[in-house]
Formats: structure tokens, sequence, C-alpha cells
């Protein structure tokens, strides 16, 4: 049943009497249940003890007949309905399991706990099912599903085919529901008489095409008419070009729920019996009629104990779906290795670890076209050149400056411009634009974004800084100073392109205002151009300050492309541009600059952020090592849980602060 997920091991706590080793060797199923509240143990179980079992595993009778002769309950434990990138079979924990203490979800034999909530619980709390009507809307954009180590884009058949879902031999949830050879060739009987004329397309299961256990289909089934699909794809993109599905018990099956089908099912899975299917064998004690989202509600939200492996905690369903949002797009970048040029060798650990989680990157002078794969460039070195992914820093980038070495908690990567270069279409324009429109569940967690940003006061660098100096009263606007020599004024200034010009025109159109100029910290730190004479154009020069705190006492921004502006907008300051930034032209911005007519869409603040920091960048935990969603680097870098350069970036850094003119050498 549901766990609450700040619940502590030190709780109410039931000693679990276990007899498969695999309890005890897995490390993170150990975990799970002690955070659940159970603690292992070996031996007989007493009184008020339970005994755990595998669900129904060829190992799982050991633990039923000790419960027997010693009267004790049974906890019955399997796999969440997501679980992880690869099957267990490849080594990879789980992020959840169901803890079931009345039965087996895939087996009709008993009523489980799924069923029992799926017959009595209300279900109709309306906070509840826009939950569920969200995990699983995420679900089908992002292409989850019990294993998701596949590439969305990899082609399905065109779409008009009938699908028939195969499952392993000898599986126990083809066990429970009756399933051999026989019922599995009726199945594809029923696909073809059902659907004259139509294609076939079997599905094989992941295992079975991994080669670990046989299905009931082979090649030998495969006809002018049946085809079988045993390459990984998307079941989302497979669902959406089916006419019909069928499947004995597989999870499948729910899946196809989930993406509008009705399927036909032969078994007796957990979710058949809801109205939701065509049921070829009916089990009589189901009679009630629910909605997807109450389906849903109940096996996604409710059934399973979530784990969150950054925090080491249970969790709710929406931290696992950030969590595999951040390990399959990494994967799914990441899997066919990389090549990359234009990286500076100090860059280059930083790199592996952000993307060679499952193959080193090669470092090559330039790209090979002959290779099959992806190539990735240091944005300012790729010039105009097409075919290549183009990386920068992202806008939460660590606890320290860029040009002092210090490594950073994300990157951004971009197949078809970078952020900075309005001369062309970037990636990050595309998403802003397709957030134009934020589901709830979106709108919520861009709102909870911002709220963390703010309060912690977080920006790019998070340098902290000296106590902000008495400010005058009055309109205050702060002029934030940039590196004049950065590829975002080469590429997206306008006439204005110095810091002196752009304190020059904010005065001129504010001739009453408190002008607040702050320098860039690059450029304090004496390691990038851009420093200026004493200027009587400033009412203050707030040298050495926290940006973040000092955003919270102006009230408008001047600038020519700085991220200080988008930092502004998410604290609701005004933000005036003379540059084209990523985030001038979308309706958020008074701008003074040329921003390109592209720039159409009109999305909220919140769709911008949902784009800029959600979509856009890719975000290492220090701690853990794993690709990890914003909030965990959110996290760390208000803790200060994060890398520090060593003794020779650090030197390295000073070495170039002396030849600052001459950066472009080694950034």
């Amino acid at each position: 049943m549901s766990h609450d997920p700040d619940s502590a091991a030190g709780g109410e706590r039931s000693r679990l009497f276990v007899y498969n080793g695999g309890f005890l060797t897995q490390r993170r199923i150990r975990r799970i249940l002690s955070l659940a509240g159970y603690d292992l143990r070996l031996g007989l179980p007493g009184p008020s003890d339970m005994v755990g079992i595998w669900g129904n595993s060829p190992t799982a009778h050991r633990g039923r007949a000790v419960a027997a002769r010693r009267n004790a309950p049974l906890l019955r434990v399997e796999d969440a309905f997501l679980r992880s990138l690869h099957p267990g079979r490849l080594g990879e924990p789980p992020l959840g399991l169901l803890l079931d203490r009345s039965g087996v979800h895939f087996d009709p034999a008993a009523p489980s706990d799924l069923e029992t909530l799926l017959a009595t619980h209300p279900l109709d709390d309306t906070a509840l099912l826009n939950r569920a009507r969200g995990a699983t809307e995420r679900m089908r954009e992002l292409h989850l599903s019990k294993y998701s180590a596949f590439d969305p884009e990899a082609p399905v058949p065109q779409p008009g085919y009938v699908l028939v879902v195969d499952q392993t031999r000898g599986d126990a949830a083809v066990t429970a529901s009756g399933g051999d050879e026989a019922l599995f060739r009726e199945m594809l009987v029923f696909a073809q008489e059902e659907h004259p004329g139509a294609r076939v397309i079997i599905k094989t299961h992941p295992e079975t095409a991994a080669g670990h256990r046989s299905g009931h289909y082979t090649s030998q089934d495969a006809t002018r008419r049946v085809t079988l699909v045993d390459q990984p794809v998307s079941p989302w993109a497979l669902l959406e070009g089916a006419v019909g599905v069928y499947t004995l018990s597989s999870q499948f099956g729910f899946e196809a729920i989930l993406a509008g089908h009705k399927p036909r099912v032969f078994g007796q899975p957990f979710y058949a019996g809801w109205g939701l299917t065509q049921d070829e064998r009916p089990l009589p004690r189901r009679q009630r009629h629910l909605t997807r989202a109450q389906l849903f509600a109940a096996a996604m939200l409710l059934y399973p104990t979530w784990y969150d492996p950054y925090r080491d905690r249970l969790c709710e369903l929406e931290t696992v779906l950030d969590t595999l949002e951040a390990l399959t797009r990494a994967w799914r970048q990441d899997h066919r290795g990389w090549t990359a040029s234009g990286m500076r060798l100090w860059k280059r650990r930083p790199l592996q670890k952000m993307f060679a989680q499952q193959k080193k990157i090669r470092f090559v002078e330039a790209p090979d076209p002959t290779d099959p794969r992806p190539h990735m460039c240091w944005a300012n070195r790729a010039g105009d050149r097409d075919g290549v992914v183009r990386v920068e820093d992202g806008f939460l980038r660590s606890r320290g400056l860029g040009a002092e070495l210090v490594p950073p908690v994300s990157l951004v990567t971009d197949d078809l411009g970078i952020y900075y270069d309005p001369t062309r279409p970037s990636r990050l324009e595309a998403l802003i634009a397709a957030r134009e429109t934020l589901r709830p569940d979106q709108q919520l967690r861009a709102e909870r974004l911002v709220a963390r940003l703010t309060e912690g006061g977080l920006s790019k660098y998070n340098l902290g800084g000296a106590v902000l100096p008495d400010l005058p009263e009055g309109h205050r606007i702060l002029v934030p100073g940039q590196v004049e020599d950065d590829a975002s004024i080469h590429k997206g200034a306008g006439t204005i392109r110095t810091n002196l010009d752009l304190l020059r025109t904010a005065r001129e159109a504010n001739p009453e205002a408190v002008i607040i100029y702050k320098p860039h910290p690059d450029v304090e730190a004496g390691l990038r151009t851009g420093d200026i004479a004493p200027t009587d154009l400033a009412d203050v020069i707030a040298s050495g300050t926290d940006p973040a705190a000092l955003l919270m006492q102006v009230h408008e921004v001047w600038t020519i492309t700085s991220l200080t502006g988008f930092e502004a907008l998410l604290r609701g300051v005004k933000v005036t541009t003379l540059g084209a930034p990523f985030y001038a032209g979308w309706g958020l911005t008074t701008d003074l600059g040329q921003v390109p007519a592209r720039r159409g869409a009109r999305p909220s603040l919140m769709g911008l952020v949902h784009a800029a920091l959600i979509d856009y960048p890719r975000y290492l935990d220090p701690v853990t090592g794993l690709p990890c969603p914003v909030e965990v680097a959110v996290e760390r870098l208000s803790a200060g849980h994060i890398p520090h350069p060593g003794l020779a970036n650090r030197l390295l850094s000073k070495l170039q602060g002396t030849f600052a003119t001459y950066a472009h050498l080694w950034r």
C-alpha cells in the first residue's frame, strides 16, 4: 500500500524473515524495505513477525511453507510498474517496489491489495485524479515504461496495424493467468480474424529481445501479414499506430489503456474487469467500472512504494518521474557514445562525468562524417557548422565561476544552434514555443522551482557576496555588466555592445532613476575583459555583491543579453533588453533591440521557466554522480554539496587571469 514518503525508519516496524538470497544481496531492495518499515531477518519468525517472498517466484514456496507452519503473515514483494532503464537481470536496481499483504497483483487466485483498492477505494478525490492525469501525460510525453532504455525516435511500423503482445515463457504473470502455448496461439488467431486484412505486429518482450528468456512467438510466426518487432522501441509510439491491442496479462495492456485503447485481454491481470478492457475470461468479483484516471491513481499513486535515489528516501510518483526523466534523457543521448572537439583540457573531465554514463567520450580534432556517434562541440568553437551538438554551461551552473575552472552541475546541449545566438534557431527556442501552454502539473512544477530559487537566493554562479550597500530611495534600475568579448555579446548584441554604452543608454532613458551598476563577476575577478573606468552614469557601483540579493532591492533591470535579466523575471522585476537574449521576444520583456521575428509564441513566465530550466539543461548530481532533475541540483547548490576545483585548476585560473585579454585561448 502507499507509504508516507517522509516516513522515517524509526516508526512502527516489522521484522521480515526472508528465504531468497536476492533480498539480502540487492542493496536497493533492502533499503526500500527498511524505509518502508521492514527489518530483514534470517531464521524463523515469531508470532508478531512477517515472512517476505518475491511474488510467485520459484523460491517463494520456501517462505510460504515457513509462514504456514509458523502462522505468520506474508508480504509479497514485486518490482513497481516503472522500474528502471534496464531489466533487473542486467543489474540495475529498482525505483520502486510493490509491497502487498494480501496477494500478488498479477495473480487472480486471491484479491491483492491493489485489487482491493480498485474495488473499494472511493478514487474520487479531485487532487488525486488530477495528479493521475498529469502523471499519465508525463509518461506519454517522456515515453516512459517499466523499462525505458529505448530511443523514442526509433522507427515503428506505419499506422493501421493490430498489436499482439508477447510475454516470456514461464513468467509468473503468464502462469497465474493460465497462459500457455495454446492460448498465445489463440490470441494471434483472434487478432487476425477480428481485423481482417490488417497487418499484425507482434511485440517481443524486452528480456526476450535481450536474449535472457524465450517468448511464445518466434520468427517462424512471421508471415506476409504478421511481423515481429524485437527492437527496443517506445511502447507509446507503437500504441499510437495500433488499431487494436491483444494481450494475455502484460503491463503493456495497462499502458494501452492509458494510451486510449480498450485492449482485448485473454488473462486476468490487475487492469482487467473494470470496464476498460475486452475480457475473454471475466473475473466475476470485479464488477466496478473505473475511469483511466482512477485505474492509474490506484496502480501508480496509491499502491507502490517509490524510492528517491538522490535523497535516499521514499517518495511520490512525481519524484520518480523526475528521476526517470533525467536518467532516460541521459541514456538516450549518450548510449551510442560521443565524439567531441573544441573542448579545453580542463573541461574534459566534467564532460566525461556528464555525458559518459554509458560510453567514454572520444576527443578528436574534427568530426568524422563516417563515425556513427553524435559529435559535440563547445558552442563558441562550433562556428556555423551543421550536424554538431553545441554544448554550453547551464543557467544554474555552480558555486563558483567557470573562468575559475569550477566544474558545472548543469550543461545544455543544442542540436539546432545555441541559446545565446539569435542569428539562427536554437533548440531552446523550440522548447519555449512548445511550452506556450502548460498542463497543471507542469505549471505547478515550474512554480515550485521558482519558489525554491528565489527563497534560496540562487543564481548562475551562487558566489554570495558582500553586504548590500545602502541604496538611495527612488526608482532603482540595475544595470548588470557583461564580459564584452563574450559570445553572447558577439552574437546577441545590437548597436549597444559595451558596458559603458549600456549605462549611458539606461541613464538617458531614465534621467531621474537610481542607476545601480553591477560589474560581471568574471570581470571583477580579473579573469575576463569588460571593466569600465569610474563614471557618474551610475549612482551606485555594487561591486562584490550577491546578484540574487540585489535583484530583491530593485524595480527594473536594463541589460544587453545578461542572464541577470532572466533571473530578474523570476523575481517579478521588470526587464528591458537592448540585445536579443533567449528570454526576449516572447512578450515578457520590453525589447529595445532587434529580436527574431520567429519568436512569435507567447508563453507565460512559467512556460519560459519550464523550457529554460527543466527541458533544456542536463544536470549531474555531484553526490551520487547520476544524471538528476533540476530540483536535486537546486538542493545541492543551496546546501553547498558541489565540487570545487583542484589545486591545479585554481593555479591555472590565476594564470589565466593574468592574461585575461587572451581568454579565447582557453575558453
